[in-house]
């Protein structure tokens, strides 16, 4: 591999003009077609193997036209003290509210609160339900402002309004944070590389990938229907990989020439070298992005593919127009070590000849060690020091992780200056928790020889329930097959006590088919984030099992090693749980909640585990790589493991702590945004890169090499035959300059 990314790299290089101007006819055209297309909307959340999916898929059968999966609304009214909503004038103001939303062009029906029995038993506060044809996020604005203006109407009249459900969803921001996050990394790449021009390049890499992943998924939104949610996620990981790879080569291509190649030659090295660590890097984060399809929810499988989308693009810019415009940039770009001071490098780093830079120095000139090689040395000379206390640090952060709570937002956990949260605490005062998710209950008949009893059965049947507060009679469809009955439960749709009232309900569906054949299905928001919950948390383990097993296969075959991949995967279990121990900490018990804009704690997103999981994998493998394969290469060339660790620490460990302060930001950025998967993604997905770069990669992984030692590459001989030699480390490469290269090669792994 590394002889075709060479000859890549090389020509790249020489036809850099063509490749630029691929790049931007590329960037032009998704440009041009994501300008055309139609928005993005809110995507069809589906759970496919589910009863609340197959209740809800019984309902458009059976219920055509009913709009099952359109916005809805909840104008929620309450009174002046000491008045009631039956008051004359009050009442007079709701219908007139009522009459005014059901002119709306995409109303299909509003519940007035007088003939719906939505007025509290104290009469204080009153409700109607509008439900509209399109989901929330295909709202006409206009309809939105009609709905607005009404209840702005209302409370001229003197009542308190406040409007909840979804039809006041809108396209989540990010605000500025993003801005600033690049505005960090390219603080971080002045510094590493000490030219503007170095430091640009990975930006405008990154910049043009994203640009083409994100248009393209814009483009492609309607077709496929994909969220908003998913351009977003898209561009945090592909913004993220990105620079992060564009900085691996860059770096590489410097330190070639400070050995004195040319500079085609240096470009073509430097492919065939840090390019192989980057394919391989991005092979395990889109193993882990793709492999989300195992949890067979089709929003979280079009998100993963996406950014996995995205990030391969990375990965082919990283390999043909990074190269290309080190040819355009020519001498701009400076060797390594000359008129630059590098991250962790000191004045050794710039005092370190520029013909010298196999970490030997000339005889009577003094080089200072960079902090990457003190580090290493430090590690190396106290490995069970260091290897404890990185574990027990990783252990603590993650002890909260054992009081994880999962769920899907509702409005309860909206910040309280919004009128969707007002909504949801007048509810909840003037009628009760359970009415912000009541339960729908789907009776399919077909199968009883008597429709209404099977009806009435499951209505009488579901009001002995504990838990229950109010069942609403049969509604049946025009077939009268097929009835809908409303269950309000006595606590709030997050709550264990209202899984447990579904659960009751299904249980009692199963003896009353056996009764009547009648089947009872529940759906209804609060169901379906039940279901999603569960399935996400039985899906957990085969995805980890799938996504590390192949990885560690792949790890493999990259490191010619068995250790070295299992103390990878062991790592990043540690890191991750740690990383769920901070969001736990933090949007759950409330930590630093202020700090982190979080104004409302509850429990963490249902699909937040296992996006952390997969997304974190990819990325801890991205450092596994960078790092490990300069030690592997050190060691295939002669050196002894624990040299071997601190050489790659030399020459890997500064280009790895940029590439994490560069994530980091990048992550930490997108905290701000007004969607709260995003911003608890963004913490998630930071705080984890902090971890695993500088506690395990830095710190657990080079006292775990100098422990093991030599035992750290071994690998059964008849497996060392079997797998495919892919090259990473270049050996290909050398042997041009070292005709000697494959005897000494056989000798070290004698």
């Amino acid at each position: 591999m590394a002889t075709f990314l060479y000859k890549l790299g090389r020509l790249a290089f020489r036809r850099r003009h063509l490749v630029v101007l691929i790049w931007v006819a590329l960037l032009t055209l998704a440009g041009v077609g994501a300008a055309g297309a139609p928005p993005a909307g809110s995507t069809s959340f589906s759970i496919p193997g589910t009863e609340a999916q197959k209740a809800f898929d019984l309902l458009e059968e059976r219920f055509p036209g009913s709009s099952a999966d359109g916005a809805t609304a909840r104008v929620v009214f309450k009174a002046p003290a000491g008045e009631t909503m039956t008051d004359a004038d009050h009442r007079a103001t709701v219908e007139k509210t009522v009459q005014e939303l059901s002119d709306g062009a995409e109303v299909v029906s509003v519940a007035d609160p007088y003939t719906g029995q939505a007025v509290s038993r104290d009469g204080t506060t009153a409700y109607a339900s509008v439900r509209y044809d399109v989901s929330g996020m295909e709202l006409e604005d206009s309809s939105r402002d009609a709905l607005k203006d009404a209840a702005q109407q209302a409370r001229d009249d003197g009542l308190t309004v406040e409007i909840g459900g979804d039809a006041l969803q809108a396209v989540p921001h990010t605000g500025a944070g993003e801005i600033i996050g690049i505005a960090v990394a390219a603080v971080v790449l002045v510094i590493t590389f000490g030219s503007l021009v170095a430091a640009g390049l990975p930006l405008l890499t990154a910049l043009i990938g994203v640009g083409i992943g994100v248009s393209s998924i814009t483009a492609l939104a309607s077709v496929l229907d994909l969220g908003s949610t998913t351009s977003t996620l898209a561009m945090m990981i592909g913004l993220a990989v990105g620079i992060d790879y564009a900085l691996f080569i860059v770096s590489r291509y410097r330190a070639e020439l400070a050995e004195g190649r040319e500079r085609e030659e240096a470009a073509g090295r430097a492919t065939g070298t840090a390019g192989s660590a980057v394919v391989f890097a991005g092979l395990t984060v889109i193993i882990a992005l793709v492999g989300l399809a195992v949890v067979n929810i089709p929003m979280l499988t079009k998100m993963g593919i996406a950014a996995a989308g995205t990030v391969a693009i990375a990965v082919v810019i990283a390999l043909t127009l990074v190269p290309a415009l080190l040819g355009h940039a020519g001498r701009k770009v400076r060797p390594a070590g000359e008129k630059s001071r590098l991250l962790g490098g000191g004045r050794g780093a710039a005092e370190a000849p520029a013909g010298r830079a196999d970490g030997t120095r000339d005889p009577g000139r003094p080089a200072k060690a960079n902090l990457g090689t003190r580090w290493a040395s430090f590690v190396v000379r106290r490995p069970v020091a260091v290897l404890l206390l990185g574990v027990i640090g990783l252990g603590a952060a993650a002890v909260p992780a054992g009081s994880l709570e999962l769920g899907l937002p509702d409005d309860g956990s909206q910040p309280t200056s919004t009128t969707q949260r007002r909504a949801y605490d007048l509810l909840s005062e003037g009628f009760g928790p359970g009415f912000n998710g009541p339960l729908m209950v789907v009776t399919d008949a077909k199968g009883s020889d008597d429709a209404k009893a099977a009806f009435a059965d499951v209505a009488e049947e579901i009001r002995g329930l504990k838990g229950v507060v109010a069942v609403t009679e049969p509604q049946p469809n025009k077939a009268g097959d097929t009835a809908t009955i409303t269950v309000v439960p006595d606590s709030k749709p997050s709550s264990a006590e209202t899984e447990e009232l579904v659960h009751g309900i299904r249980a009692a569906g199963a003896g009353i088919k056996a009764d009547t054949g009648a089947e009872v299905l529940v759906t209804g928001a609060t169901a379906m984030n039940i279901d999603v919950s569960e399935k996400l948390n039985d899906a957990l383990l085969p995805y980890l099992v799938l996504v590390v097993g192949l990885a560690f296969l792949l790890l493999i075959v990259v490191f010619r090693s068995v250790l070295v991949p299992l103390k990878a995967a062991l790592g990043f279990l540690l890191s991750v749980l740690a990383a769920l121990g901070a969001v736990v900490a933090v949007f759950q018990w409330g930590w630093l909640s202020g700090l982190m804009g979080v104004e409302e704690t509850g429990p963490v997103m249902s699909m937040m585990p296992i996006f952390m999981v997969g997304v974190v994998f990819g990325l801890a493998m991205d450092y596994e790589v960078f790092l490990v394969t300069r030690m592997r290469e050190a060691h295939v060339h002669g050196e002894k493991p624990a040299q071997a660790v601190v050489t790659g620490f030399k020459h890997g460990a500064r280009v790895v702590t940029a590439a994490a302060v560069i994530m980091m930001a990048v992550f930490a950025g997108f905290i701000g945004s007004s969607e709260s998967m995003v911003k608890m993604i963004g913490f998630g997905l930071a705080i984890a890169v902090l971890f695993d770069a500088f506690v395990v990669r830095m710190a657990i992984v080079p006292a775990v090499l100098a422990l093991l030692g030599e035992k750290a590459w071994w690998l059964p001989r008849w497996l060392d035959r079997a797998l495919p030699n892919v090259d990473v480390e270049g050996e290909g490469l050398r042997a041009q300059d070292d005709p000697d290269a494959d005897e000494k090669k056989e000798l070290v792994r004698a």
